[in-house]
């Protein structure tokens, strides 16, 4: 079977507003709650399992693979809300979106200040074929 990842927790001060968020601007089903977390349900069998938690939350950084046209619809909810977005991880490019690896992808904030990103190519040109 190998390794593949299953779910991670993503800490956050309200998990109904992170959670519905993360899934609102990815076009997801609606979370569902699971003992004390706020599970959103991605590809492959993985989820983002939002918890809350006392005091200032991290910010850390979750990449979204997505193809072209939920591309399309992720950037469109962005604009939507009014949400700044970055072509770049260190947020200097505001409201462009990058071309690496022949690809499209863009850098954005949730409620919690993580940043996240939506990219169509992964970066280097790596893919599940290139596993060995």
């Amino acid at each position: 079977m190998g390794v593949e990842l299953n779910h991670t927790i993503v800490w956050c001060r309200d998990r109904r507003v992170s959670a519905d968020f993360f899934a609102a601007i990815y076009g997801l089903p609606e979370p569902v709650d699971l003992f004390h977390f706020r599970v959103v349900k991605l590809a492959h069998g993985v989820s983002l399992d939002f918890a809350e938690k006392d005091g200032p939350v991290a910010p850390q950084h979750y990449a979204m693979l997505v193809d072209e046209s939920t591309f399309d619809a992720v950037l469109s909810r962005i604009e939507a809300r009014g949400l700044t977005y970055w072509a770049d991880p260190m947020r200097t490019r505001a409201g462009e979106i990058n071309r690496n690896d022949d690809g499209r992808g863009l850098y954005f904030e949730d409620p919690d200040g993580h940043v996240l990103e939506a990219l169509t190519v992964p970066y280097g040109g790596f893919t599940r074929k290139d596993e060995g």
